[in-house]
């Protein structure tokens, strides 16, 4: 997997690759973590990739992230 570059956000990592054809787009906060690929075909480039990542994609993964979160603290206190 090769590494293009860092996009700024304020609240979380977000990473550009590129790997089998495909933009990468990994997205960290904390302990969880958000992938995304599209193909190198389907967009211009990494630019074209880093304009698809809008505030409202982000308002989306943010609560997804939420979602992840309350998920597993529901694992981790379950007794089963």
């Amino acid at each position: 997997m090769r590494y293009i570059k860092d996009l700024p956000h304020p609240q979380v990592k977000i990473s550009l690759y590129s790997w089998n054809s495909k933009y990468i787009v990994k997205i960290e906060a904390g302990p969880y973590e958000q992938t995304y690929k599209i193909g190198e075909f389907d967009v211009t480039g990494p630019d074209d990739v880093e304009s698809m990542i809008s505030e409202s994609f982000m308002a989306s993964v943010l609560a997804r992230f939420g979602e992840m979160d309350r998920d597993w603290s529901g694992a981790m206190s379950n007794d089963e």
